[in-house]
């Protein structure tokens, strides 16, 4: 598919948006779970906005990538639908993690 660089970031952007989207709407689905399953959570995306942020100059904080990410406060979003893991969840947490 060729098509020009504009095109290509403004997908891109929608693409990330409706991934954005859909996280929210799935708030059952832990962060762990994520881990566990595709090795990237919402705090990841969070954390990739922020340095592309920083790579480009803005001025982003993290508070703000997470919300941006979550919808709400990410202290809110904790209280709200994070549960407690599980020692299962930990142990594949720790036996796949990659850095995250």
């Amino acid at each position: 598919m060729a098509i020009d660089d504009k095109t290509r970031t403004e997908l891109e952007a929608a693409v990330f948006r409706r991934l954005v989207e859909h996280l929210r709407s799935r708030t059952d689905v832990q962060n762990i779970d994520l881990m566990n399953l595709a090795g990237f959570c919402r705090n990841c995306l969070s954390n990739w906005l922020k340095e592309a942020a920083d790579a480009k100059g803005a001025d982003l904080s993290k508070d703000e990538s997470r919300e941006a990410v979550y919808g709400m406060p990410y202290e809110t979003w904790k209280q709200t639908y994070q549960g407690t893991a599980s020692a299962e969840q930990l142990a594949a947490m720790k036996k796949a993690q990659n850095g995250h």
